[in-house]
């Protein structure tokens, strides 16, 4: 007989605290577990931000096969060929089952027991914080691991061991757009649901490729009964630029100047919504006086657009009832990130297109958990979106926590890149890697790996055995992935979802939550640590954390109540729990979060590129999604045969037919690619689908961070992926 359990969990919860203390002991992995053994539950997907819910199909007692959720609000009965194919990958061969230590840098990697990992753990981290400092030793987290070992992992690391800097490598992702939204609105907040894209008159899509970094978002947009208009500012000829009522393919890098040009006409034909402006708004004037020289003539020739097509996307925008402006690495990955980010923003300040539906400047997530990753992570802010360098916040946390408020830094940590030039200055010794690859996804890999071989002392967590970081580690944790554990993921549109365990972790493996517990037990930090004694437990702790602020989640219950609601968005205040009220957007009342309540017009000089083009270095090199089927580094979704056989398994380049005819390039030709960080080769495909003088190469492959910028804009830090100047060759 088939079961239907409760949605929320398909058996009993965590490991015991007996396991943990001595994992290596009870042969973890194997220890039974009281599950139902023919059922169905369900749980948020764990690739990317769009948060779709699975059900998860189980057969004596291991999950077997997964069908999309029909009821849940985000997908509707849809998934994404990674939803489909997401237990695969639990099950490959290359699986970290055991810890592993390597004695010196020539020695192999070789099994250890969890308590020699933990103690060698401890032991190399004080020696470092010892003898160089607290600043000597980081961490580098991620967007993929649940909220409550987020949470965790910075609360053990900074007020436990006395580690100041630690970031996420969401700061690859959305750290753009965190910036952004405190500067204009005074919190990071994205104001949308998704029902957004199906009441819009108008849908623009900046640097989106939304068919295929986040197909389920599409469909939505499909759903669309107003018949709106789709507008695509991207350099190529996308997936969803081919799809939308009209592409602007602007020249890479231009944007910034479109988007003042944009505001010009609109401000100089009277489609400014002044009456929301002066009820909701500081900077307009100063904003106003600053476009007036980006006129449609000098635009144009920048961005390479028409005037007509830049009056007409004016037009649009300023007389259109609902539109809402999408944005997502296209914006974020540049030199000039943040500014371009609040330039979008301005556009919808002055139209008065926030808080209705159909409206917003809205980005888009990347990481199954980047929301969680900006607001409990304990990197970027404080627990709960709180300030370091506020003492009333510190207090608060350090109340809540039950520690002393001096052991919490007054002050933000490094960014990802700061950290990472640490190691070049030596003010990095030791390094502490999460649930990332960031020797193949941060810029200039080969640099990358020099500075990683520096290392005094490097510690990889992960899944796998065969990633780059992992290869290169002095002790390397196992972990369980998505679908061997329990938590909590944020998606895009601020809602809150759970995640099941539903296997069995291989071998030794253990949770993040777990290990980060364990370690923590080790260090010796004292009582405070026993109360994060679940991923359940956590989250009543992060949601205290959050009372009073603008992410407040107090009103959000058990894990049970999440799933039976199908997730809740955040606001979530006490008393406030609607179940007839499935989406939240914010501002609807016109109040920010700021000072004075009120989102604030920001603008700068528009800059050079500092990857420009060369006699040496010609052409410019975007990068990019390039399937659905594919995730990042494809440290997972490599796994699936199913997902590999629907994407090429070699590296490869794009280039203009025209171009490929004055370079002598034949189709499928190996060619060589260099830019002024390395040098590639790779297969060429002749397409009409990149602009001529651009070149597009996939992000999933290792080749494509051998040759992008490491330049990061200098308010987000965020790295310039998406153009930077090569050669090509035969």
């Amino acid at each position: 007989m088939t079961v239907k359990l409760p949605k929320w969990r398909a058996f009993d919860g965590p490991l015991t605290e007996q396991l943990l203390r001595e994992p290596g002991s009870f042969g973890l992995g194997q220890v039974p577990v009281h599950m139902k053994p023919d059922a169905t539950t369900t749980s948020v997907c764990g690739y990317c931000s769009t948060g779709c819910a699975l059900n998860i199909h189980l057969k004596e007692g291991e999950a077997v096969n997964l069908t999309p959720e029909a009821a849940y609000p985000v997908n509707l009965g849809m998934a994404c060929p990674k939803g489909w194919e997401a237990l695969e990958p639990l099950g490959a061969s290359d699986r970290a089952m055991t810890p592993m230590y390597r004695a010196s840098r020539e020695a192999p990697l070789e099994p250890i027991s969890w308590s020699e990992a933990a103690r060698i753990f401890c032991d190399r981290m004080r020696e470092t914080l010892g003898n160089h400092g607290e600043e000597s030793a980081a961490f580098l987290s991620t967007g993929q691991i649940c909220t409550e070992e987020m949470a965790l992992l910075g609360s053990f690391a900074k007020f436990g061991m006395g580690v100041r800097h630690g970031d996420g490598n969401t700061r690859q992702c959305m750290a753009t757009s965190v910036v952004a939204y405190k500067q204009a609105f005074g919190f990071d907040a994205p104001p949308y649901t998704y029902a957004d894209f199906e009441e819009s008159d108008v849908i623009v899509l900046i640097g989106s490729n939304l068919c295929i970094a986040h197909p389920i978002m599409w469909q939505r947009v499909l759903q669309n009964k107003r018949s709106p208009e789709i507008i695509v500012i991207d350099p190529r000829t996308t997936e969803t630029a081919a799809q939308a009522t009209s592409h602007l393919p602007l020249r890479p890098k231009s944007d910034l100047t479109l988007f003042y040009g944009l505001a010009h006409l609109i401000i100089r034909e009277g489609w400014v919504d002044q009456a929301y402006v002066d009820a909701h708004t500081t900077g307009f004037e100063s904003f106003a006086t600053h476009v007036k020289p980006f006129d449609p003539e000098t635009v144009a020739v920048v961005s390479g657009l028409s005037e007509e097509v830049i009056f007409q996307l004016a037009k649009s925008i300023g007389t259109k009832e609902r539109v809402s402006f999408w944005w997502t690495m296209g914006v974020n990955q540049s030199y000039e990130a943040t500014r371009t980010a609040q330039a979008i923003i301005n556009l919808a300040l002055m139209t008065g297109n926030v808080g209705r539906p159909g409206t917003g400047a809205n980005s888009i997530t990347g990481q199954c958990n980047a929301m969680g990753s900006r607001l409990f992570s304990n990197t970027t802010n404080l627990l709960g979106g709180h300030d370091f360098a506020n003492p009333e916040h510190r207090e608060k946390v350090a109340r809540t926590l039950g520690i002393d408020p001096a052991r919490i830094p007054d002050g933000p940590s490094k960014a990802y890149d700061q950290i990472i030039d640490g190691i070049e200055t030596g003010d990095t010794r030791a390094l502490w890697m999460i649930a990332t690859n960031g020797v193949h996804s941060w810029g200039n890999r080969e640099r990358m790996r020099t500075l990683m071989a520096k290392l005094d002392f490097l510690v990889v967590q992960d899944m796998y055995t065969s990633t780059d970081s992992a290869q290169m580690a002095d002790l390397l944790l196992p972990a369980a992935g998505w679908g061997e554990k329990e938590g909590t993921f944020i998606n895009s549109e601020r809602r809150v979802g759970v995640t099941k365990k539903v296997k069995r972790a291989p071998g030794q493996a253990l949770a993040d939550f777990h290990i980060f517990r364990y370690l923590a037990k080790t260090w010796g930090c004292g009582d405070w640590i026993d109360h994060w004694e679940s991923p359940e437990a956590a989250f009543t702790i992060l949601k205290e954390l959050s009372r009073e602020q603008p992410c407040d989640i107090t009103g959000i219950g058990s894990y049970h109540d999440i799933d039976d609601a199908g997730g809740r968005q955040w606001p979530c205040l006490k008393g406030e729990l609607d179940f007839e009220q499935p989406e939240r957007r914010l501002f609807a009342d016109g109040q920010f979060y700021t000072e004075d309540k009120r989102a604030k017009f920001l603008f700068d000089e528009v800059q050079a590129n500092p990857e420009s083009t060369s006699e040496s270095f010609p052409l410019t090199l975007l990068t990019g999604r390039g399937t659905s089927a594919q995730w990042h580094t494809q440290t997972r979704t490599e796994k699936s045969g199913v997902l590999c056989r629907l994407y090429p398994e070699d590296a490869y380049v794009e280039m203009h037919p025209s171009d490929a005819e004055v370079y002598g390039l034949k189709v499928n030709a190996s060619v060589r690619v260099r830019s002024r960080h390395g040098e590639v080769a790779v297969r060429l495909v002749v397409t009409p689908t990149v602009g001529r003088g651009q070149l597009f190469m996939p992000m999933h492959y290792v080749e494509t961070n051998r040759l992008t910028n490491p330049t990061v804009d200098p308010h987000s830090r965020q790295p310039s992926y998406k153009a930077c100047a090569v050669a090509i060759a035969t």
